[in-house]
């Protein structure tokens, strides 16, 4: 396998990048600059370390560790067939998947899958005790790999997490190589570690190790290529694909098995041999003393076992205050989108990230401070989290404003609904002619139509996008007002409506983002020589009137 970057994934408790929130766990896993092929970083290949031989991790489990079966009450519409999947490594499987999608969205890459690959390689840490923060009493540790039927990789980790320091081992329920762990290794479970012998960090290095290379799993063929990539038998693709396709049609949580007593791989030290001892001669034995009777104690009332105080889970996000969101376009939201953690005991959830996501948006609206759109929150001690930042997109329209945590039983979302209203034009201060002849007074020959009239609306000296003007004949009255001329009465220039009536004013189309307007063609036919006027007002009432002079028909020639 070709080296990747290491800044492929880094961890932090405070900026997470996944929705995959358990109530018990603070999921921390943030995946920055994903990796390419384009920059010296490849996917990796079937011929990689990762993808030799490591033969079966499970070691002999016993059949109903090797089968977990699904309660009949927890497989209830789970779909026939469905089988049962610890209920931590389900968590695990469901976090990584929505991290890997928060950060790979191309990826496509389903929870199911590293289900599968999990069932083949541990029966999902079934017998070896796992435990609810991702971890397993006994060590999950595949042949060492020292060629003997198997690979040769010699030691790359010093034995830190498969405990052999001369060859590899693969290890965890995902069972990782160690080299490849090196560089795909992630935090699954935000402890600030990345081991693979928790199944939370080896779910979530599972997920980026198979959609490297800007795969997209959806496709039948980059599927393949990356289960090789895993581990480079048809067998195994086989195998795991058919244990994605039976969990995509059900499947349900079961109780975490305990540790089983089934073989484990042998060490590499080999035992000390016990010293033979001398031969003595067997000793006279000792005459046995008579017992003393003792009196039959009086049988104390048992105590009663006290039950052990359930943990606080995550059970409940509230939204607080408005569920609707509005602002203009290309402002700030001044609303801020704000939830409440509860924990079942009815107190608040401290410290427990929750996942803000926009969906379904129209608007191109985005978190200002990340210029994402999600962001995941950490809750304050009130179990409060607020989403800061939410800047309005340049378009009108909508969207969903998606609020998400897990336990390890549900997800739990809540949802603001967001409007973004378009932006208000820029109120018109001018009016002014723009056309070709507007150095030159208004002239026509009486009998000919006015056209090419073109007028520019202005805010502060540039254009007014949206303004809307009315065009109408006017007249002074005995105020020296300018007043409508009457229809009926009008004996001047006019204006065509949509229909092809007559008419003396006409409200015109709003300005573009120039600000133009191209007056309708404006006829005299019929009309008298003398100066009649027109007027432009807008709702504002900026007003420009235009003077316009028609002179009389030349006469025909004799």
């Amino acid at each position: 396998m070709k080296p990747l970057h290491r800044h492929l994934v880094n961890t932090s408790r405070k900026v997470l990048c996944t929705a995959a929130l358990a109530a018990s766990l603070t999921t921390a896993a943030v995946v920055t600059n994903t990796s390419t092929a384009d920059a010296g970083e490849s996917e990796p290949t079937p011929d990689s370390p990762q993808a030799t031989d490591r033969g079966d991790a499970r070691l002999d489990l016993p059949d109903p560790l090797a089968d977990p079966a699904v309660p009949p009450t927890a497989g209830a519409g789970a779909g026939e067939g469905a089988s049962g999947i610890p209920a931590t490594a389900l968590d695990a499987y469901k976090r990584a998947e929505i991290s890997v999608a928060a950060a790979l969205p191309g990826c496509k890459l389903p929870w199911q899958l590293l289900a599968g690959i999990g069932r083949v390689e541990s029966v999902h840490a079934s017998g070896y005790g796992l435990k609810n923060d991702g971890y397993t009493e006994k060590p999950i540790r595949g042949p060492r790999l020292d060629g003997n039927g198997f690979a040769e990789v010699k030691d790359t980790d010093k034995g830190e997490f498969d405990g052999d320091a001369v060859y590899d081992r693969a290890v965890g329920p995902m069972q990782f190589i160690p080299s490849t762990w090196a560089t795909w290794g992630a935090d699954g479970n935000g402890d600030s570690k990345r081991d693979p012998n928790n199944i939370y960090d080896a779910a979530l290095g599972a997920g980026l190790y198979l959609c490297a290379g800007d795969r997209n799993l959806s496709d039948q063929a980059q599927l393949d290529r990356a289960i090789l990539s895993y581990n480079n038998s048809r067998e195994y693709v086989n195998t795991v694909v058919g244990y994605m396709h039976q969990y995509q049609n059900g499947v349900a949580g079961v109780p975490n098995p305990p540790a089983g007593s089934f073989p484990t791989p042998p060490t590499t030290t080999l035992p000390t041999p016990k010293p033979t001892p001398a031969q003595t001669p067997a000793p006279t034995p000792k005459p046995k003393p008579t017992p003393t009777p003792t009196p039959t104690p009086t049988p104390s009332k048992p105590q009663e076992p006290q039950k052990p105080t359930p943990t606080p889970t995550l059970a409940k996000l509230e939204l607080l205050g408005s569920a609707e969101l509005k602002a203009e376009a290309g402002s700030a939201f001044t609303a801020v989108p704000r939830v409440k953690a509860v924990l079942s005991d009815g107190k608040p959830a401290a410290a427990k990230p929750i996942l803000f996501e926009l969906k379904d948006d129209s608007t191109g609206s985005f978190i200002a401070a990340e210029g994402k759109t999600f962001l995941v929150v950490e809750t304050d001690s009130e179990g409060i989290a607020a989403l800061p930042g939410l800047k309005a997109g340049a378009k009108a329209g909508g969207f969903t404003l998606r609020v998400a945590a897990y336990n390890t039983e549900a997800q739990l979302t809540v949802s603001f609904t967001g409007t973004v209203t378009a932006k208000p034009a820029p109120v018109a201060d001018k009016l002014a002619r723009t056309d070709a002849g507007a150095d030159k007074p208004l002239e026509v020959e009486a009998g000919k139509s006015l056209k090419g009239l073109e007028v520019t609306a202005t805010a502060q000296g540039k254009a007014a996008e949206g303004t809307q003007v009315t065009a109408g004949l006017v007249e002074k009255n005995e105020d020296g007002a300018w007043v409508p001329v009457d229809p009926a009465e009008s004996k001047g220039p006019w204006f065509k409506d949509k229909d092809g009536a007559k008419v003396t004013s006409l409200l015109l189309a709003p300005t573009g983002a120039d600000g133009k307007i191209a007056l309708p063609e404006l006829f005299t036919t019929d009309v008298a020589p003398g100066t009649y006027h027109l007027r432009l007002i807008t709702k504002d009432n900026v007003v420009l009137v235009l003077d316009l002079k028609i002179t009389a028909a030349p006469a025909p020639a004799a």
